[in-house]
């Protein structure tokens, strides 16, 4: 297939301009490329309308007059319903599409609240600086005197933090702010809390798995000092539509939450496509070599969609799924747009973690003042941004939940209008599957949140900043979960963290505990200039090893820098402007060893586990290969320190002899394992709120703790996520389909779309496709009704 070219190079559309061409016609516009349409699916999602209601009696006159003046006349039924619930005193989660209007059902009763009582106070958390930005444009622009509405985040210049302290009455922060320091230093808010009356907890479907684990305990420790002050503030949480949003938002909380799920607000139509990039025809090269057939790679098509679609004169957010890839499809992008109409390519940008302030500010501004055009960006304006006037939405690559999915694609048609949404498949196996199997995206549930407040990895450390913060009671372990805390509680005065007094457990070091709420390995790593000492931006310390070793290519704002040194001491990454005609992909070698069997599965010559183990993961070396043609120039050794990391696993075994009786020779065993757990992994998202970088895996022909050929898969991050319960429990179906996924794919002998990872520390070898398929089939045929066992 050849690159797709812009099909309508004419004067780029006007800021603010409508766009030339509907959603549905640009989808044809874009398909008719070629004469193989990449498109497997088109979904027509129909339009809905609205339901009014009229204004809750409780309302407070000035805000139902802001309102009114913003040509807001009643609210939708929804927003209403939440509202009263959150007015009267029950907490209540809002879970409703994008764009239904979520915000103004927590702004009524907060904002009535602060207009009838001069003294009260509000507490609103989001997962990320931009929307709580949003949020308070949102709030500034009602213009109500007195509520003095202010962000409290990272990005605060000092000199104001003790204005907001003293001053504001409603304060929008996140999660680590609030662990980081307004819980710390409760004594110098201790007004504020006292005056508590709403904690809105925005886009709480974002918290999940360890994070979201980490945010249930913060939450705790706010409703324990804010009572210590007085205070019982209702909770208004707001999620994407979620699988049981009351049993999620009252896990998160530890308190009993009603949920509000029927969604009132209108809705335009949207087109809704998977879209597979074609295969590529082999090169000269190839001709006479058996090779796997390979993609066009989903960066290349979604930048080519990008470009087209801003020709057309289509307001368009693509969405990728890593800082590189953002910073890759922008510079594609910019440069074919360039080469359409002269400085057009200037109305693209990337946009991603990591930027500074400023940039990221003015990114922001620049696409809500229209000033640009398209912007490829990572999951950071995911979440509840009012990107007003979006007419389309390219989503390259699954984005590991159909939560996540739907609230992307809800991003363009935010004025009621039509949307056009394009999830571009990656070479992958869980994305192949999807796009292949629609009714797996369309019409089903999406996933419920997965967070596991008992983890010890995180009740631990959690009980350790609340004893900080004041001595912990008897009565303050039924906040943190009961027993778990109780057994949590002694294990840490044994190890000397807490001493018991008679009033309580005090923490007994001088500083803070340093917990990361994250679970991303410690702070972030600078990456400096080095020849200019500027700072260009942060890692996160998990990603550092793959992503800043010495001799790495880094992308930054479109430009390519290489690592001179990586420094994990002072966490610092020091780099050189450079282009290099080369890419570099770190490789790794993991040792798993099980600790315990929570559970299992005896199936005979199949055996089905959940348990702990220990990992051992370390970068060795990284592989420089060419830009055009992905040859392997040379393979370069590192020396990194190991990791060790003690989380869940599940994993299977099976006999050797039914192996032997499945075709499957004491040769190919290796390949064949190897071959079926990449699949196993690529395929868990479907089953669990997970990314596939969320999960680990391993397999050997004859594991030492198992002593038969197995396969394991693991949560990466301490103590589990809940990701591997999910497997276990839904073990049967989630092995099925990566079954499915293999067996169906038209290559011969292994590819990306079926056993193939990019995230292999061998070098995807040995995999063996047919294996792997005669493995899942014996594990599946024998673990048929069969009970679970606990230990």
């Amino acid at each position: 297939m050849q690159d797709v070219t812009t099909t309508v190079p004419d004067i780029p559309a006007a800021r603010g301009a409508s766009p030339r061409f509907g959603p549905a016609e640009l989808l044809d516009r874009l398909r008719h490329r070629t004469s193989d349409s990449p498109v497997t699916h088109v979904e027509r999602i129909a339009a809905r309308a609205g339901r009014t209601t009229s204004w809750p009696g409780w309302l407070a006159r000035p805000l139902i007059s802001a309102y009114e003046d913003r040509g807001i006349s009643a609210p939708w039924e929804h927003q209403a319903s939440a509202a009263t619930l959150a007015h009267d005193g029950t907490h209540v989660v809002l879970a409703t599409d994008t764009a239904s209007g979520k915000s103004m059902a927590y702004q009524m009763p907060a904002l009535t609240t602060l207009l009838d009582d001069p003294r009260a106070t509000v507490l609103y958390l989001s997962p990320t600086k931009a929307l709580a930005a949003d949020q308070l444009r949102a709030l500034t622009r009602l213009g109500l005197d007195g509520i003095r509405p202010a962000t409290y985040d990272g990005d605060t210049p000092r000199e104001e933090r003790e204005w907001i302290r003293q001053h504001s009455r409603f304060v929008l922060t996140n999660p680590d702010m609030l662990h980081h320091a307004l819980l710390p230093g409760h004594a110098r808010w201790g007004a504020f809390l006292r005056r508590l009356s709403y904690v809105v907890i925005d886009e709480c479907h974002s918290y999940r798995g360890v994070f979201g684990s980490h945010v249930a305990h913060v939450l705790r420790r706010l409703r324990r000092v804010a009572a210590r002050y007085g205070s019982s503030p209702t909770f208004i949480l707001a999620s994407a539509t979620s699988g049981d949003p009351a049993d999620a938002a009252s896990r998160l909380t530890g308190l009993p939450v009603e949920a509000v799920t029927e969604d009132a607000s209108p809705r335009g139509a949207v087109t809704f496509a998977l879209w597979e990039p074609p295969l590529l025809p082999p090169s000269l090269d190839d001709l006479n070599i058996e090779m796997p057939p390979v993609r066009r790679s989903a960066l290349s098509e979604t930048a080519d969609l990008l470009t087209n679609a801003v020709v057309a004169g289509t307001r368009t957010l693509a969405f990728i799924r890593s800082r590189r890839g953002a910073e890759v499809v922008a510079s594609m992008a910019s440069r074919g747009l360039h080469e359409a109409v002269p400085g057009l390519g200037d109305r693209v940008a990337a946009y991603r973690a990591g930027y500074l302030k400023e940039d990221r500010r003015a990114i922001e501004r620049a696409l809500l003042s229209g000033e640009l055009l398209a912007l490829a960006s990572t999951n950071a304006l995911e979440l509840g941004v009012d990107l007003v006037g979006l007419d389309a939405v390219l989503i390259c690559g699954y984005p590991g939940t159909r939560a996540s999915l739907w609230q992307q694609a809800g991003r363009a048609g935010r004025a009621g209008g039509e949307a056009l949404a394009v999830l571009i498949a990656r070479d992958d196996p869980l994305d192949t599957y999807l796009v292949h199997h629609p009714e797996a995206l369309f019409g089903r549930p999406v996933e419920a949140t997965v967070l596991d407040p008992s983890n010890p990895y995180v009740l631990g450390p959690q009980l350790c900043c609340a004893a900080s913060e004041a001595p912990l009671t008897k009565a303050d372990l039924l906040l943190f979960g009961g027993t778990p805390a109780l057994e949590a509680v002694e294990a840490l005065t044994a190890s000397g963290a807490l001493r018991r007094r008679p009033s309580g457990w005090y923490w007994t070091h001088r500083g803070r505990p340093e917990v990361d709420l994250r679970g991303t390995g410690g702070g972030p790593v600078s990456v400096v200039e080095s020849s200019t000492g500027r700072l260009l931006g942060t890692v996160d310390q998990g990603s550092s090893h793959v992503m800043l070793h010495t001799g790495a290519v880094h992308l930054h704002q479109g430009t390519s820098y290489l690592v001179d040194n990586l420094d994990l001491d002072d966490a610092v990454a020091l780099v050189h402007a450079a282009e290099p005609d080369w890419s570099t992909h770190a490789r790794d070698v993991t040792d798993l060893a099980v600790v315990s069997v929570r559970e299992y599965v005896d199936a005979g010559p199949v055996g089905l586990f959940l348990g702990e183990v220990d990992v051992t993961n370390q970068v060795v070396s990284y592989q420089r290969r060419r830009l055009s043609t992905g040859e392997v120039i040379d393979t370069r050794p590192l020396d990194l320190p190991p990791r060790d990391l003690r989380t869940v696993a599940v994993w299977f075994t099976i006999s050797p002899r039914l192996l032997d009786a499945s075709g499957v020779e004491p040769p190919d065993i290796p390949g064949a394992l190897h071959a079926a757990e990449h699949a196993a992994i690529g395929l868990l998202p479907l089953m669990a709120t997970c990314d596939r970088w969320d999960i680990g895996g391993l397999s050997t022909a004859n594991h030492p703790d198992t002593e038969a050929p197995t396969v394991f898969v693991y949560d990466g991050h301490p103590g589990g996520a809940g990701f591997a319960e999910r497997a276990y429990a839904t073990a049967t179906a989630w092995l099925s389909a990566t079954r499915e996924a293999i067996a169906s794919c038209g290559c011969e002998t292994g590819c990306p779309s079926c056993v193939q990872s990019p995230k292999c520390g061998n070098g995807n070898n040995p995999l063996d496709k047919k294996g792997a398929v005669s493995v899942l089939d014996a594990v599946l045929a024998a673990l048929s009704d069969r009970p679970r066992t606990s230990n």
